[in-house]
């Protein structure tokens, strides 16, 4: 298989066959409409809604580089200029509703929320894209030098828009779990992550020079590890490798695992939701952000 293609171990977790009974499930044209990806297979019908009351939210355009603008939805408290800022990482499926309910939900902490879509240049719309593989060219041809540059420019961007980026957080889902333990390994000025189910080690790619389990060493800010103990994709083992190779450098981590959680476990629009793991998951992470300073 090409890099374009690898099935990383964030993908794998993902693939298991469709339910049987479509009961419970949006149609495919309900589940577009409501505007979720499908690459991610069959959307739940009792998907998690979060308002816009009391917020100020909508789509921005980040400057990156001299040409460049990216594309980003923002979810802040309404009249709240000096909000701590938290970036939210994408899965592989791009910018889609799941991840901008969470950018509200993150809002209605106190949060100034920022979801970039840093796949953009490919100039393809991912949410669109049905087939994983389709998907698997654009992301894995990501490489992680232009990832943490332009994760820096959403930092400057909430800056500027009035965010508070001294109380910065990360948060990711997949792949954008990788994403968190890659920039806390790179920002200096980064308070805490929290990575849902990100691989800690990658598959051969050139654009990816260190994995997460490699940046150990590097570690720059505390990061809460979340993962499902039934992940067909991220071993337990390769979970506990992380934690020692973090232990043994004396950076500060801690890791929750649900021992019946598969991979995708939060994500609430998908068959792989688990409702007490995700919101047990989603109550630690809050307790992570509020002891290191980033909300209140």
């Amino acid at each position: 298989m090409s890099i374009e293609t690898t099935m990383t171990s964030d993908v794998v977790g993902l693939i298991k066959p469709p339910p049987v009974s479509r009961r419970g499930f949006m149609s495919a044209t309900a589940a577009v409409a409501a505007g979720y990806t499908l690459a991610a297979g069959p959307v739940r019908a009792e998907v998690i809604t979060t308002d816009t009351n009391d917020l100020q939210a909508g789509d921005a355009q980040i400057k990156v580089g001299s040409e460049d603008e990216m594309p980003a939805y923002f979810a802040r408290p309404a009249g709240n200029t000096k909000a701590p800022v938290i970036i939210v990482a994408m899965e592989i499926f791009g910018l889609h509703e799941y991840i901008k309910d969470v950018t509200r939900r993150l809002a209605k902490l106190g949060a100034f929320a920022v979801a970039p879509d840093y796949y953009f240049r490919k100039g393809v719309d991912l949410t669109k894209i049905t087939e994983i593989k389709d998907l698997l060219s654009v992301v894995n041809a990501k490489p992680d030098a232009e990832l943490l540059s332009d994760l820096d420019a959403t930092v400057a961007w909430a800056g500027s828009q009035g965010g508070d980026t001294t109380k910065l957080g990360i948060i990711g889902f997949c792949r954008g779990g990788r994403t968190v333990w890659e920039y806390a390994a790179h920002s200096g000025t980064l308070k805490a992550g929290v990575a849902f189910y990100g691989p800690p080690v990658d598959p051969a790619n050139p654009l990816w020079p260190k994995s997460p389990l490699q940046l150990a060493p590097e570690m720059k800010a505390p990061v809460l590890g979340l993962y499902g103990g039934a992940d067909t994709g991220i071993p337990v083992a390769q979970v506990e490798q992380l934690k020692a190779a973090l232990e043994q450098n004396k950076k500060t981590a801690e890791f929750k695992i649900y021992p019946e959680a598969p991979h995708g476990f939060h994500a609430d629009y998908r068959g792989s939701y688990r409702k007490d793991a995700a919101e047990d998951a989603w109550k630690q992470a809050q307790a992570w952000f509020k002891k290191y300073g980033v909300l209140s």
